[in-house]
């Protein structure tokens, strides 16, 4: 039996992401104050772990949490503004929740405490922290299935003398709200001309869409006191309901056939409905509110009706799936010389369920690089803050897709590198504007598919590399011999090195010679690449080039001598013949006429050292990264093969002609050769003929 999932770690991993949608929120908020859609999302998110929270026994997190949407709530009031001032609290605070969350027996509640004073100086509150510990959600059963949301509206209006009496319509509102996710509209059209206004008397009507968990008699209870003289009307929302016509007939503001008549028309509803004089402005306005409502719990619902699945989960399943991959390259090979029509039939099925199989496989780990990029949003904003630089981070393409195993691994290096950008290549505003630059400094974070890589480009618009002094500190630290002639990639290449670093003083961000040189162990352990391009007063452009993924890929199988080998398929464009004759008129020029472009090639038997004669047809196998393109001579090609990537031993790690290995159908083993690798092997070779 599959064993029960522990709640407690559900909540953990749903408020993770709810942490990471308040911290985007409240970023983007500092930038947009004005924005009402952000505002609801961070409250919104801040409400959900409250109540979760104290559901699932992380009282100390849902009564801190209580505090901060209080102050939120006061923003959204109009009360407060969403000054930087408040972000930075907020964010330290979202910081502070994570960790009562995470290891609540580790956090700092003397920080907590700091916290919740800086929230009360900011928000004018004199008792914010005693203020609502009372009224968060009480904790249920640890185990306790989280109760099913159904949606209410509710129109009431008080009695005329009910402000005379002491009841306040605001604390009904805030009651409402305490009981899940509100939507409040103030109908005003039976307010008076203002010299007939009584300001003792209530005149407004209100609509509120609340979606929640309790059940009817919970909304009823917070007008039980003044029941006896209010207009109230309680009704279910009907799920599938969002037109704006279906709304104002359930709610009765119109009739069905005044609906039938304007939607004929074939204009906007709302407007034809107030020009006709069919409904009021704002009856319209809360019909429109609820529509919004609905929409968003709606599309809530859809996201908690996916599935967690837990990593490693999705690792065996890549692995059962590579293993069939495996049997049936073996099932293919033995029933290569049968005649049997049904059996190689069953096979040709398998292999199709199988390369479906793989396909939704693959495509379950692929997540969108836009989550890793979002990260580095409050990095930048806080290192900014801190060395008192104004810089902005920018994205493009956070809709590409990577390997979900490449995302984690991926954080680190970016970390650096944007950390290096931040302290070594960007200015402060001073010193940009004396340069003629804009006062602001940017970091760029960008990412595309190129082939069978996806590239990861970090850009800023700061200094740039000082080439002098990377080359006189490799020097210095017997990494080349003095006067060495290094081309600009080469002596770029040396920030990698370890302990390497020109800063002329260790701060709490680099200095200390570590962290570039992390960056290039994790690339190189992802099969990847980093290129480097920069120019002085310009900027620095640091490129990754990494593959789509690290679990199976679609192979060309090729011979070499008596050895097979593995070409990624989509890095090959074609493949052409080389017969004897012309390999011996092509000695010494290792480059190919492919329909006017001249392409250099390598002999793989010369690369492998081969000692067997070469077959009499020879095939070249054009193959490219980005815009560079090689031809690779081979003695045969043995067709497509399904290729499951298994790793190097790390006796081969230094082996830079392959990537990885694969299991063939007879049980024998295949290098997979690294393409990138080779492809600038290439390009060099290709170079040194021409200066030559």
């Amino acid at each position: 039996m599959t064993p029960r999932s522990d709640p407690a770690q559900a909540f953990r991993e749903e408020a993770q992401e709810l942490l990471a949608s308040l911290e985007a929120a409240l970023l983007s908020l500092e930038e947009q104050p004005d924005d009402r859609d952000l505002l609801d999302t961070a409250f919104r998110a801040l409400h959900t772990i409250k109540g979760s929270g104290a559901m699932f026994g992380f009282q100390a997190a849902a009564g801190f949490t209580h505090h901060l949407e209080t102050a939120f709530d006061r923003v959204r009031k109009g009360e407060l503004a969403p000054n930087s001032s408040l972000i930075s609290v907020a964010l330290a605070a979202q910081d502070h929740i994570r960790a009562l969350i995470e290891t609540p027996d580790q956090a700092d509640m003397a920080e907590g405490e700091r916290l919740l004073a800086r929230v009360a100086d900011l928000t004018g509150g004199d008792d914010a922290r005693a203020a609502g510990a009372a009224s968060a959600p009480a904790p249920a059963t640890p185990g306790q299935e989280k109760p099913k949301e159904t949606t209410w509206r509710s129109r009431f209006k008080l009695a005329p003398d009910a402000l005379e009496r002491g009841s306040n319509p605001l604390l009904l509102l805030d009651e409402l709200r305490s009981l899940g996710s509100a939507t409040v509209t103030a109908l005003t059209g039976g307010l008076p001309p203002i010299e007939e206004l009584n300001p003792l008397h209530c005149y407004l009507t209100w609509d509120v869409v609340l979606t929640t968990a309790q059940p009817r008699d919970a909304i009823e209870d917070v007008f039980i006191f003044v029941l006896d003289d209010t207009d109230l009307r309680i009704e279910q929302v009907k799920p599938d309901q969002e037109r704006i016509g279906e709304i104002l007939v359930d709610r009765g503001d119109i009739e069905p056939d005044t609906l039938e008549k304007v939607a004929a028309a074939q204009h906007k509803l709302g407007e034809l409905l107030v020009e006709g004089g069919a409904v009021s402005e704002e009856r319209v306005r809360s019909a429109l509110a609820e529509q919004k409502h609905v929409r968003q719990e709606g599309e809530a619902g859809k996201a908690a009706g996916s599935i967690r699945v837990p990593a490693e989960r999705l690792d065996d399943l890549m692995d059962q799936v590579g293993e069939l991959v495996i049997a049936h390259a073996r099932l293919k090979q033995l029933i290569a010389g049968s005649t049997d029509l049904q059996i190689k039939s069953v096979t040709e099925e398998i292999e199709r369920l199988s390369n479906g199989l793989r396909d939704t496989a693959m495509g379950i780990r692929m997540v969108p690089i836009g989550t890793l990029f979002s990260r580095f949003r409050r990095l930048v904003r806080d290192l900014s803050q801190e060395q008192a630089k104004d810089i902005v981070l920018t994205m493009a393409g956070e809709e590409t897709e990577l390997d979900k195993t490449m995302i984690e691994r991926l954080n680190d290096p970016l970390v650096h590198i944007i950390r290096n950008s931040l302290d070594h290549g960007l200015e402060r505003s001073e010193e940009r504007v004396a340069a003629g630059k804009s006062p602001q400094g940017t970091v760029h974070l960008s990412a595309r598919h190129a082939g069978t890589q996806v590239l990861i480009s970090i850009k800023d618009d700061g200094r740039g590399l000082d080439r002098d002094r990377i080359r006189a500190k490799a020097e210095e630290q017997g990494l080349i011999q003095p006067g060495a002639r290094l081309s600009e990639p080469e002596l770029f290449q040396l920030i990698f090195q370890p302990g390497f670093s020109t800063a002329k003083a260790v701060t709490s961000l680099s200095g200390r010679g570590v962290g570039m040189d992390v960056v290039k162990r994790t690339i190189d352990s992802l099969r990847g690449t980093i290129d480097i391009t920069s120019s002085p007063g310009a900027g620095t452009e640091i490129t990754l080039g990494l593959p789509l993924t690290l679990a199976i890929i679609d192979g060309l199988l090729v011979r070499v001598g008596q050895g097979r080998f593995v070409i990624p398929l989509s890095a090959v464009e074609e493949c052409v013949e080389l017969t004897a004759e012309e390999d011996a008129r092509h000695k010494g020029r290792n480059f190919l006429n492919i329909r006017g472009q001249l392409v250099p090639f390598i002999r793989l038997r010369e690369v492998f050292g081969s000692r067997l004669p070469a077959d009499p047809y020879q095939k070249v196998v054009i193959i490219s990264t980005g815009d560079r393109r090689v031809g690779l001579v081979v003695d045969q090609v043995l067709g497509d093969h399904q290729t499951v990537i298994k790793s190097m031993s790390k006796l081969h790690a230094d082996v830079e002609n392959f990537s990885g290995a694969t299991i063939l159908g007879d049980g024998s083993v295949a290098l997979i050769l690294d393409v990138s690798h080779l492809v600038a092997f290439g390009q060099t070779l290709d170079q040194e003929r021409n200066a030559s």
